[in-house]
């Protein structure tokens, strides 16, 4: 329920440093100044949802984005709530349910990859270059990640 076009548009979410976790969204077509947004979250239907406890927010000092820390993803599913009021009445709510692997609505900006090590023969003129997976949020297998090494001359 709530007013037409008070609802939030373009929400997404960046996890990045494996841990921390930033959503931003534009506030309704309808939404007018004293419009306010709550963001609701949680990993997987077993966990307690979490509100927002640093919010962004734009001139009018509605919130327009929420900065997460000490995220963890476990499952393959998030589920993400925004609502609000405006003069005391509610707003359209925003659901979402995200599949982590195939959803665009959260993405996560990954590490470079670790210990990267060169070893490069004169004799050969070749050159073995090994490095272990970034860490993430939600990845655990190392056969998810495709490497591109560009090698420059100098």
């Amino acid at each position: 329920t709530g007013m037409n076009g008070t609802a939030i548009e373009n929400f997404v979410c960046v996890i990045f440093n494996v841990s921390f976790m930033n959503c931003t969204w534009h506030v309704g077509r309808a939404a007018t100044e004293n419009t306010q947004y709550f963001l609701y979250w949680r990993s997987s239907k077993k966990e307690d949802i979490t509100e927002c406890q640093n919010y962004m927010k734009d001139n009018y000092g509605r919130h327009t984005g929420c900065q997460f820390q000490n995220v963890t993803i476990e499952m393959r599913h998030a589920y993400f709530l925004v609502n609000g009021s405006r003069s005391g009445q509610n707003i359209q709510p925003y659901e979402k349910k995200i599949m982590l692997m195939s959803d665009y609505i959260l993405v996560e900006k990954l590490t470079p990859p670790l210990n990267v090590t060169v070893n490069c023969t004169e004799a050969s003129h070749r050159c073995s270059i090994s490095w272990q997976p970034p860490h993430t949020s939600h990845v655990k297998k190392s056969s998810c990640f495709k490497y591109e090494i560009v090698i420059e001359n100098k």
